[in-house]
């Protein structure tokens, strides 16, 4: 929703208020949350998964694991340009952190000391690719093929199934052209818990990096030590400060740009010009429009303080 406010006054204390509260309440209800589906997908395993991606995700996906087999049927059903503009993005990434690949080397000393060191990948890595308010086939590019040229030995994806129990082709595409080894449709706390202790069907890895909503970060904290992670990446979160002199439609994309990615973060504007609120939020409605998913923006905030 966009909320329009006014510094001063009972509404905009209010509002303040609200923002504090939320932040101080949902980090313990979510704490409580992940903490109780880890310890059930350690207990139960598969079948835990399962009820927890009934629960979470409308229904049970067709199918648990997606081979390389499979993700090469699934592309048929992708526009051949998007295939193309993969590839080339591809291309880039891989040129960049080629370079940036560290080499293993030894030394002999002439007394005799042998010195040096050994640069290895790890043998399994998980890989979390959001994908239940929109989906992002560039997580999955920027993820996996640095760990690949790092000499990551299997690369392994979850991601959630969409209502229907069935993968995101362009997801699916992106994994392809990535190289990733297997895809399990899987998302939320359980899915980093399957990966961090292993299931019937799930391999255990030996990192979990890619970002999430709240639930998949506070289960990667949690379970940091048990598995190694990248980092604490989501949900994303913006505050804005502008002048009269700022670009509304900048200011409305870059509101968005961290709206979509998760129900519970906020996107906020704070300006010195009610004129700059005003076309902020009508370029908002715009920009929507033009959206695709539209429903990524209902938790979008604008706020105007003078």
């Amino acid at each position: 929703m966009i909320q329009y406010v006014k510094e001063g006054g009972a509404f905009g204390r209010a509002f303040i208020e609200q923002l504090k509260e939320r932040s101080a309440n949902s980090g313990k209800k979510v704490d409580d949350a992940v903490a109780e589906i880890i310890a059930t997908v350690r207990r139960d395993g598969d079948a835990a998964v399962r009820m927890y991606t009934e629960r979470f995700d409308g229904s049970a996906p067709e199918k648990l694991v997606i081979e390389q087999a499979d993700m090469r049927e699934l592309v048929r059903a992708c526009d051949p340009a998007f295939v193309a503009a993969l590839e080339r993005a591809a291309d880039n990434i891989r040129d960049f952190h080629v370079r940036q690949k560290q080499q293993s080397w030894l030394q002999t000393e002439s007394n005799g000391v042998i010195m040096g060191q050994r640069v290895r990948g790890l043998a399994r890595v998980g890989l979390y690719v959001p994908g239940g308010t929109a989906a992002y086939p560039s997580s999955v590019l920027m993820n996996a093929i640095p760990a690949k040229i790092a000499g990551v030995r299997e690369l392994v994806m979850v991601t959630p199934p969409g209502k229907d129990g069935k993968p995101n082709p362009d997801i699916m595409a992106a994994a392809l052209v990535a190289g990733v080894d297997r895809v399990f449709l899987v998302g939320g706390a359980q899915a980093v818990a399957a990966l961090a202790f292993g299931t019937e069907s799930i391999p255990k890895v030996d990192k979990i990096v890619g970002p999430g909503n709240i639930f998949v970060a506070t289960a990667k904290r949690q379970l940091y030590g048990t598995v190694d992670i990248d980092m604490i990446a989501g949900p994303s979160e913006i505050l804005i400060l502008a002048d009269d002199t700022a670009y509304p439609e900048f200011l409305a994309a870059d509101l968005m740009s961290q709206a979509e990615h998760d129900p519970l973060a906020s996107s906020i504007l704070l300006t010195t010009s009610e004129r700059i609120a005003e076309e902020t939020i009508a370029a908002i409605y715009r920009q929507i429009e033009r959206y695709p998913e539209r429903r990524s923006f209902s938790n979008l905030l604008t706020t105007l303080g003078r």
